[in-house]
């Protein structure tokens, strides 16, 4: 139960951020909001401490 509720978190991440390239690219501003994901993303793969405790 614990993987298919991970699993349907990242879907919905996923899905979050699909849904806000398709608002950008309408409104003209998909590279901007593709380079904020991308920070965005950066900054969770690279904080500390890690978003995932090493037990």
């Amino acid at each position: 139960m614990a993987i298919e509720k991970e699993l349907n978190e990242k879907l919905f991440d996923q899905l979050a951020i699909v849904e806000r390239l398709d608002r950008a690219a309408k409104a003209g501003r998909y590279e901007e909001e593709s380079e904020i994901i991308k920070n965005e993303i950066n900054r969770k793969l690279y904080q500390k401490p890690p978003l995932i405790s090493e037990e």
